[in-house]
């Protein structure tokens, strides 16, 4: 029997979608899949069991890639064919059954739930997976040893807009990990600091990277791979970062998450699961988009509604609400 999952081209729509992807596999053990995404978030899926194929999809001009996929796929005579992209693929390939994604216009619908309606699964939508593999699990133990809690950060997103300022991030990190008799705010005294974060965003990182004492700052940014990173990420006490995909990836690694929203809908992109909350700034993103002269590509932050108080709040409540399992590695 095969498969083919054709899955979303962005990090956080793929660990999104890849619940789906879990459901497939554990419907079908004996199947060989074939995953054809985009280029950046294909390395989720090097360790998803029975794959067969990794395709990873870069934009072309004219919808090349689409082409290109399917003169791949095409000499192949497929069992099922899965699309959360509603490519025109599956309508131009032999199969015998095809699931594709129906459109949604439902900005309050979360992302897990539009990408279940694939299966006819909305009402039990199945959640985010991420297939870590030993060697990255190994990795992750000589990057963050075992010692005492650690508290992981996000500073970095894909868009300005979406990213909280670094000395709010420096000023919450400094509140929870005090080890100042006078700081009630300090839930994890002394603990240590794991950034996280993409090569390219590093100078959004760097100022943290740069205040926080070197025996406490594990910097990971630019330095690890996705599944790396989620391998890390599973030795962290908690997690707060921007509305990312590496917050999916947090949020599916099991860590406690707490997302920063600003511009972009919580409703559909908070982090999924019971172990994960999200703040917003005071500004909803329609409140954003009105603003006069508004311009998403000359614009600074838009997250600086959001206050510091708001987030320690929030993330000593997600402590609490996990604190059995946030006792560090």
């Amino acid at each position: 029997m095969r498969i083919l999952f054709i899955g979303p081209s962005r990090i956080g729509d793929a660990v999104l979608a890849s619940g789906l992807l879990n459901h497939l596999t554990a419907s079908y053990p004996a199947a060989r899949f074939t995953v054809a995404c985009g280029e950046v978030a294909a390395p989720l899926f090097e360790d998803l069991p029975g794959l067969e194929e990794l395709i990873g999809m870069r934009k072309q001009p004219n919808a090349g890639h689409w082409w290109q996929l399917w003169k791949h796929v095409v000499t192949k005579r497929w069992s099922m064919v899965v699309d959360v992209r509603r490519s025109v693929v599956p309508w131009v390939v032999l199969t015998s059954r095809r699931a594709v994604m129906p459109a949604t216009s439902l900005d309050a619908e979360h992302s897990v739930v539009s990408f279940a309606r694939t299966l006819d699964l909305q009402d039990i939508p199945p959640s985010p997976k991420l297939w870590i593999g030993s060697v990255q699990t190994k990795a992750a133990a000589g990057l963050i040893p075992t010692g005492g809690p650690v508290l992981a950060i996000g500073p970095t997103a894909n868009w300005i807009g979406k990213t909280w300022r670094a000395e709010h991030f420096l000023e919450v990190v400094s509140r929870l990990t005090s080890t100042s008799d006078h700081e009630s705010d300090a839930i994890a005294p002394g603990a240590r600091i794991a950034v996280f974060g993409a090569g390219p965003e590093r100078s959004l990182a760097q100022p943290i990277i740069d205040a926080i004492p070197a025996e406490q700052c594990v910097d990971l940014v630019g330095k690890v791979d996705l599944l790396t990173a989620a391998a890390c990420l599973q030795r962290c006490s908690l997690y707060i970062g921007n509305d990312s995909g590496l917050m999916h990836i947090a949020a599916a690694s099991g860590v406690p998450t707490l997302g920063l929203f600003g511009p972009s809908r919580p409703e559909r992109y908070a982090p999924w699961g019971s172990n994960s909350s999200w703040v917003q700034t005071r500004e909803t993103l329609e409140e954003m988009v009105a603003r006069p002269g508004y311009d998403p590509n000359a614009t600074d932050t838009l997250m600086d509604s959001l206050t510091v108080d708001g987030v320690v709040g929030a993330a000593s409540r997600l402590w609490r609400r996990n604190e059995g399992e946030a006792a560090g590695v």
